[in-house]
């Protein structure tokens, strides 16, 4: 699964029906939570709507029962202000976090964009920025994803670089006093993307030189990018403000492909790490008994 194809279902599995109730939210009572994980899962729209219904809220609601304490929602910018609200009101009610959202109004992150130098491209990333600033206020968010865009061929590498270190020390600065840190996410979808590896990512998060920029440790993308996770998480480790999962081949939940998550889990849990691991990822199996094989998983990568 492409993650342009990811964020498109994770907002169309939410926005519509966001507001909608079950007789778990109707009956005004949570259920007592099973016994949360032991490292931060956060779960994204549509991965247990044949549990908890239709609503992002139920889903929530019940995802909570199960031990799940964050969401991230890739989309969550082209949510409405109403939506958006009740999402974060709910989180705090049942004392939740969220995860990442995308920083992006069109979809700019997907073509030639950042690494240009244009001033267009800088203008479009500080005013999403500034409104990502009212998004987050709203959902209760603290991590932020940005994609730089596209390679530009027309330039070289280290120009490429320049401009990206430039634009996004301008999103830093608006970022920076709301105590809100964006996340370079490094991906393998396509050979055009600009940022793909740990080690240029790091080299970006450092040369901006800000808390508000770190590192997004996708582990999917950098399996496929460049294998070898504990040691980059290693090499990398003071720039990361951030991981996703995703098992490799395939994007699944762990334990459907060639990662050893259990290690990698254990690894990141004693280093100290007390942020939010993103679940991007499908479901392996469809149905109810796919969801619930899904947090058997996880409770299996889990018991190390």
């Amino acid at each position: 699964m492409q993650r342009r194809q990811f964020l498109q279902q994770s907002v169309l599995a939410g926005a519509a029906a966001v507001t909608g109730t079950s007789a778990l939210a109707g009956s005004g009572k949570l259920q007592e939570a099973e016994k949360p994980f032991q490292l931060d899962y956060a779960f994204h729209a549509g991965m247990f709507k044949n549990h908890g219904g239709e609503s992002f809220l139920d889903q929530i609601r019940w995802a909570y029962d199960q031990g799940f304490r964050s969401i991230e929602d890739n989309g969550m910018m082209s949510r409405s202000a109403d939506e958006q609200k009740k999402i974060g009101d709910l989180l705090a009610k049942l004392g939740m976090r969220m995860g990442v959202f995308v920083i992006t109004s069109d979809n700019w992150h997907w073509i030639t964009s950042l690494t240009s130098g244009k001033q267009e491209w800088i203008d479009k990333m500080m005013k999403d920025c500034k409104t990502a600033v009212e998004v987050a206020k709203r959902c209760n968010a603290k991590w932020l994803t940005v994609v730089p865009g596209n390679y530009d061929r027309r330039l070289s590498l280290d120009l490429q670089t320049a401009n990206v270190i430039t634009a996004l020390r301008k999103g830093a600065e608006i970022l920076e006093p709301h105590g809100l840190i964006m996340v370079l996410e490094a991906l393998s979808d396509n050979n055009d993307l600009f940022l793909r590896g740990t080690d240029q990512t790091y080299m970006i998060c450092k040369a901006v030189n800000s808390p508000s920029c770190k590192f997004l440790f996708d582990m999917y993308h950098m399996q496929r990018n460049e294998g070898n996770i504990i040691a980059s998480i290693d090499r990398v480790w003071e720039e990361t403000g951030y991981f996703q999962i995703g098992d490799n081949p395939g994007r699944k939940e762990p334990g459907t492909g060639e990662m050893n998550y259990k290690n990698i889990f254990k690894h990141i849990h004693k280093k100290g790490f007390k942020g939010i691991m993103g679940m991007e990822h499908g479901n392996a199996a469809p149905g109810k008994e796919g969801e619930l094989a899904l947090i058997k998983a996880y409770r299996e990568a889990d018991s190390f």
